[in-house]
């Protein structure tokens, strides 16, 4: 018998099947605008990178393109995932897009969850965690999750990372986390840097904190309840960087 799928009592054709049997692999976010993406090489890296570790190779860079162009058709602006998934036995390309996804209006509202994700530095295409840690913190008042171990030690956001400036530093938590796209263009800021670990009382003491994602970047403005100091000139600083990183084209 061929494989069949229904949904809600009707049946549904073959391919989406195979997209409900694409659970395992990993995949990458970008955000697309006037057909240009901040970071693309990196998101390209990033797919090789945990292709090979998942799969034994990375997808290839001219069928990622492919697919992101084929997802996009005519539209300018979107946002698009690529996924890297096993689909009936061996590794595929899809992607996907949908409308843009700008950033989460601020000063964001944060609370620490105790959750690890196994094997943080992969992006992985599929979980209930992250989405239920999410939804949980949202129905509670607040727009994301930190991730911490059992004794306060902070990784990332359930969706983000998080970095801060200290003492005239920008500071990244010193964990097992995904090094994401955003954060890696972060990195290429001119100044002084470090990872360090960070727990949740650590952020009071900061001039300002930020999470960040392919949406961008979002200062915080309260953890657990605590107000976080946000200078300005940091803010405008950090903001107009991100904003001045150009965009690579996909065509």
């Amino acid at each position: 018998m061929a494989g069949r799928i229904a949904m809600d009592g009707e049946r549904l054709g073959e391919e989406a099947l195979l997209g409900m049997e694409a659970r395992y692999g990993h995949f990458t976010a970008m955000q697309v605008a006037a057909r240009r993406v901040r970071g693309l090489e990196l998101h390209v890296e990033r797919l090789e990178r945990a292709g090979a570790e998942l799969f034994g190779a990375g997808p290839d860079r001219s069928v990622v393109l492919d697919s992101i162009r084929a997802a996009l058709g005519d539209e300018r602006d979107a946002s698009v995932r690529v996924y890297h998934v096993e689909v009936a036995g061996r590794p595929r390309v899809i992607a996907t897009a949908a409308a843009p996804h700008p950033p989460l209006p601020g000063p964001l509202r944060v609370t620490p969850v105790v959750y690890q994700r196994y094997l943080a530095h992969i992006k992985q295409a599929s979980g209930f965690q992250q989405p239920h840690i999410l939804r949980t913190v949202t129905r509670a008042g607040f727009d994301e999750a930190l991730l911490t171990t059992q004794d306060g030690l902070i990784s990332e956001g359930a969706i983000t990372n998080l970095g801060g400036f200290a003492g005239g530093r920008l500071v990244w938590p010193d964990a097992p986390m995904l090094h994401g796209v955003t954060m890696r263009l972060l990195e290429r800021m001119d100044v002084p840097q470090e990872r360090r670990p960070l727990r949740v009382p650590d952020l009071a003491e900061f001039d300002l904190v930020f999470l960040c994602n392919s949406w961008g970047v979002m200062p915080v403005g309260e953890v657990d309840g605590t107000k976080l100091r946000r200078e300005a000139a940091l803010e405008e600083r950090l903001l107009a960087f991100y904003e001045g990183v150009a965009g690579d084209p996909v065509d």
